[in-house]
């Protein structure tokens, strides 16, 4: 059941930056007002210019439950008026504005529902279905869990070292599938994700998952279409795309 949380403008204080990859951050916040949130939710972060000019984006959370610490993991996006800075400026004991929790559809909790769950990220989607595979993993759910992530290469993947801890337990089926660079010893070539590797990584639609697409707008336009070629039902698909920030 999805929480009912308040919503509001808080004061952050960053507590730890570090690299997530080549190109993104791991960005520890502590917001002592924060409320708590679901999986897969998102905030809005606003920053203010000396000059009082102010900019807002929209950041998926990585972290989920009712403490007061908030994980977020930004990909830069060069051209962008806010990544960049999160990127390469934002430094400890800074303090930042967030406004949130915000999202209850793309949320994931613990429901008596049987039926398995199937996430599927490209690139730095996977940041909110990264915090609902922690959280089965954290709430006992025996519900089945399935992860296929479609990621560049092996060094662009977000949450690397939990995602691996995740699938060795036995708690999530993890499936990348790399685009551009494979790792020593894979057994598949890389290639993009098609709609018949998506079909055949899937829980399929004759069990009737739960399914959630975050990425960018095409790789979240191109599976939706592939999954409801494929059978599933439109109402069990929920999706999260994202763009320029």
């Amino acid at each position: 059941m999805v929480t009912r949380r308040p919503t509001a403008w808080h004061t952050a204080t960053v507590a730890d930056v570090r690299p997530e990859t080549p190109t993104a951050r791991r960005i520890e916040l502590d917001i002592p007002t924060w409320p708590g949130n679901d999986a897969g939710a998102h905030l809005d972060l606003r920053l203010t210019a000396p000059d009082g000019y102010q900019a807002s984006r929209s950041y998926s959370i990585a972290s989920a439950g009712e403490g007061t610490r908030v994980t977020l993991a930004v990909d830069e996006v060069p051209e962008g008026e806010v990544s960049p800075f999160l990127v390469h400026d934002l430094r400890s004991g800074d303090e930042i504005e967030v406004h949130g929790p915000l999202g209850a559809f793309f949320v994931w909790t613990p429901t008596p529902d049987p039926r398995p769950v199937q996430l599927i990220a490209g690139g730095s989607g996977v940041v909110p279905l990264f915090a609902m595979a922690q959280a089965h993993a954290d709430s006992g759910d025996a519900s089945e869990f399935r992860l296929l992530y479609s990621v560049r290469t092996p060094q662009d993947v977000f949450f690397a070292d939990e995602l691996a801890a995740l699938a060795a337990s036995g708690t999530l089926r993890y499936d990348p599938v790399y685009t551009r660079t494979a790792p020593p010893g894979a057994t598949v070539p890389p290639g993009r994700l098609t709609a018949d590797r998506l079909r055949d990584a899937v829980v399929g639609a004759e069990r009737a998952p739960r399914v959630y697409v975050c990425g960018p707008t095409p790789f979240v336009e191109a599976v939706s279409r592939w999954l409801l070629d494929a059978g599933h039902r439109p109402g069990d698909i929920r999706t999260e795309r994202f763009g320029g920030s």
